[in-house]
């Protein structure tokens, strides 16, 4: 392709993100590319472009010798992929939003990368208007990645806004969220951690060549997130919010999850509110950088996507240099995360399973305990998430091996033991 290339578009979807990228690519002409068709599940639907734009045949797209760039902007996961691997296998470069199907199938969009030699941008699925995908892979090498951690759903951000600056409880939030378009009318994607993971299993690729079904990844929502945490929060001077992280381990593996975090009003993500995301990154020499912007939305969403368009016609593609000119990363369960944990009744709490308990509070109805817990307990077992049980990561959560020892002994010498 060379430079100047006309971009001919195929695009999938015409809801939100698919109408926001029609708007946008009328007002910048600049770009050179037009889309020749869109294709579309409900043919009865009012559409704001002309009808001859449309069809519902998948195929007058995917076959179309004219069309040489696919945007697949759509929700479902299974028909996304068979796009994708169509577009791919018949010498289309694509564009994807849908981060369920990148994550789900992962190695399989990678061989076909390999396979094709054709480009599979994704901006728009991870962060909307945050270039995060771009940055991992140009700018920070594997070995210099100390940590990632970002806020990576709007929706679940919007509803612990609210509930930290309007008082209002989860489910008020929940439902303002919907009532403004920021959460589906399914919220569960979002508010159970569902959509963080999936941004964060492809990520994790990008930034330490990592490939993993999110089915492996521990993570959980803000569906059990109350009040009384809150309140917890606001005494300790934390906010809480829904945290994707990645951190280099000293042995030199990489522990990653996504779940609720106290953070201290100092962190960076402390000033991510509303729909907003954003992704503070620690390298060895940069120390911490903090990319901020929209994390939904029309406009937003759609510029990530035209952003990856116009890196088509200078034939861009992903190196995945972390997984293919480097040893790829490992995942590791082996450390300890501090937790702070509330509940109804201490029956439902395996109080052996912690290496220590630093505080309990058994006065009021709602009961909490702050300890340290080997990550291996969140991976195998669900006792946290069940039984109105609410668990929250301290700040700075993780514990490696080394810092354990060192902090026991220093217990036995305190009580004379050692």
């Amino acid at each position: 392709m060379d430079a100047h290339k006309q971009l001919t578009i195929g695009l999938f979807g015409f809801g939100v993100v698919g109408e926001g990228l029609y708007k946008v690519l009328q007002q910048t002409p600049s770009l050179k590319a037009s889309i020749k068709k869109v294709c579309i599940k409900n043919p009865e639907k009012k559409r704001n472009a002309p009808a001859e734009l449309f069809t519902t045949d998948k195929n007058e797209l995917l076959n179309d010798p004219d069309i040489n760039v696919i945007v697949e902007v759509i929700n479902e996961s299974e028909p996304a992929f068979e796009i994708v691997s169509t577009a791919l296998k018949n010498g289309k470069d694509v564009v994807s939003a849908s981060k369920k199907m990148i994550a789900e199938h992962l190695p399989e969009v990678l061989g076909l990368q390999k396979l094709t030699d054709r480009s599979f941008l994704c901006e728009a699925a991870a962060c909307a208007s945050i270039p995060v995908i771009r940055n991992l892979e140009e700018y920070y090498d594997n070995d210099l990645l100390h940590s990632i951690k970002a806020i990576v759903n709007g929706s679940t951000n919007f509803i612990l806004t609210k509930m930290f600056e309007d008082k209002l409880d989860f489910q008020q939030a929940l439902l303002l969220a919907q009532q403004l378009g920021f959460a589906e009318s399914d919220p569960t994607l979002d508010v159970e951690g569902y959509d963080a993971v999936n941004k964060w299993a492809f990520l994790l690729t990008h930034a330490y060549g990592i490939v993993e079904h999110p089915d492996r990844i521990v993570f959980n929502g803000i569906q059990n997130i109350q009040a009384g945490d809150a309140n917890v929060a606001t005494e300790k001077h934390y906010d809480i919010k829904l945290v994707a992280q990645a951190k280099k381990l000293q042995n030199g593996k990489v522990a990653a999850f996504v779940l609720p975090q106290f953070v201290k009003h100092d962190d960076h993500l402390a000033f991510v509110k509303n729909e907003y995301n954003g992704v503070v990154i620690e390298s060895g020499f940069a120390d911490k950088q903090f990319f901020y912007g929209k994390g939904a939305g029309s406009f937003p969403t759609a510029s990530a996507v035209l952003s990856d368009l116009s890196a088509l016609r200078y034939q861009y593609k992903y190196e995945y240099k972390k997984l293919y000119h480097h040893k790829p990363q490992e995942l590791t369960n082996d450390f300890y995360v501090r937790v702070y944990v509330s509940f109804d009744d201490w029956k439902f709490i395996p109080k052996e399973k912690f290496e220590w308990i630093e505080e309990w509070h058994a006065e009021t109805d709602r009961k909490y305990l702050v300890g340290v817990l080997p990550f291996e307990e969140l991976r195998n077992n669900r006792w946290w998430r069940e039984n109105n049980t609410s668990l929250i990561l301290s700040p700075d959560a993780v514990i490696e091996d080394v810092e354990i020892r060192k902090l026991k002994k220093k217990s036995l010498e305190l009580a004379g033991i050692v």
